[in-house]
């Protein structure tokens, strides 16, 4: 993510709006695949808008220099973890993996 923020910032983009995540985007695909890798689990509509959310976060407290700061990343995982879904049920079986197969 903060790869992403510190990439925007050189590339001159200078609005936090300016930054948008599609299903499309690199990051969004970087992620879905890095914690899916095998698509076995359908992506929360609300993912996106997690994704969008943080790298503006990340993006606003490089753009302030607080990335200076030692512990610079407390605040926006403060942010982030208010947009937290609750664990769905089936993640709490011990057996959840053979659930998705058996699905």
């Amino acid at each position: 993510m903060e790869k992403y923020a510190r990439q925007a910032l050189a590339e001159g983009v200078k609005n936090v709006t300016d930054l948008v995540i599609s299903t499309d985007s690199e990051l969004y695909r970087v992620l879905v695949l890095h914690y899916n890798r095998n698509n076995q689990i359908e992506v929360p509509e609300n993912f996106r808008f997690v994704v969008q959310a943080t790298l503006r976060e990340f993006f606003i407290s490089i753009a302030a220099e607080k990335d200076q700061e030692q512990s610079w990343k407390k605040s926006i995982y403060k942010v982030i973890s208010r947009m937290d879904d609750a664990v769905p049920e089936y993640f709490k079986s011990s057996n959840w993996m053979e659930q998705l197969v058996d699905g």
